[in-house]
């Protein structure tokens, strides 16, 4: 037992100190400094269109999928909606980004999390970026089904429906349905359209992201 400040800290016997404090690292913090470092190499565009999410965003070729547009990736993986909110300071704010497409959830729901919370992070990432940027639009792409989670297709119908309904009350939010596009014509998951691990995208799967994007980006800058 530590006294500090009239505060006492309990350390495990034999664990030491540097131990405990390895365990607060953000497990995101190596890969948020290299775009650290390469937006200060090379700084993308102010007021420009972001991508920002998980391992669907960070695998997603953005220049092969909208060639000479400088959209720009910010997609972190494994990570979930709390995280983005938590380093949106640091990777969305300094360029003041026009809009922002944001895909997280599916960790969320992976990891216990119940579609109520995920929507409630989804509030909390909007109230954040919308803080220091009103004029900025927020575009959420729906938590996608997946091979790989088919366990979860019924809470992430719940977690869209609920942040579809949060956009409809909010302000420069906009909903992409991205998930219905993956399945056959009998409402069955394609296994084709994504990686071996049956979670991931594959280039058949993100083709099919690009067309529906692409065509919401068409009318978004149509309306600017």
């Amino acid at each position: 037992m530590l006294m500090i400040g009239g505060a006492t800290l309990l350390l495990s016997v034999g664990l030491p100190v540097m131990a405990l404090a390895m365990t607060t690292v953000d497990p995101w913090e190596a890969e948020i400094r290299e775009f650290e470092v390469a937006d200060h190499a090379n700084p993308p565009p102010l007021k420009g269109v972001m991508f920002v999410g998980s391992s669907s965003i960070k695998m997603w070729d953005l220049a092969a999928s909208f060639p000479g547009k400088g959209y720009v990736n910010r997609g972190f993986g494994g990570s979930e909606l709390a995280d983005a909110t938590r380093v949106a300071g640091r990777i969305i704010y300094p360029f003041r980004p026009r809009l922002v497409i944001l895909y997280a959830g599916d960790n969320d729901l992976a990891a216990g999390k119940t579609p109520a919370r995920v929507a409630a992070d989804f509030g909390d990432f909007v109230r954040t970026v919308h803080g220091w940027l009103p004029r900025t639009t927020i575009l959420f792409l729906s938590i996608k089904p997946s091979p790989s989670r088919r366990h979860l297709v019924g809470q992430a119908r719940e977690a869209n429906r609920l942040i579809a309904a949060a956009v409809k009350q909010g302000k420069r939010l906009q909903y992409l349905e991205v998930g219905t596009a993956l399945l056959a014509r009998d409402g069955q998951l394609r296994p084709d359209l994504y990686l071996e691990d049956g979670l991931h995208l594959n280039p058949k799967g993100y083709e099919i992201w690009t067309a529906l994007v692409g065509k919401r980006l068409k009318q978004f800058d149509a309306t600017k």
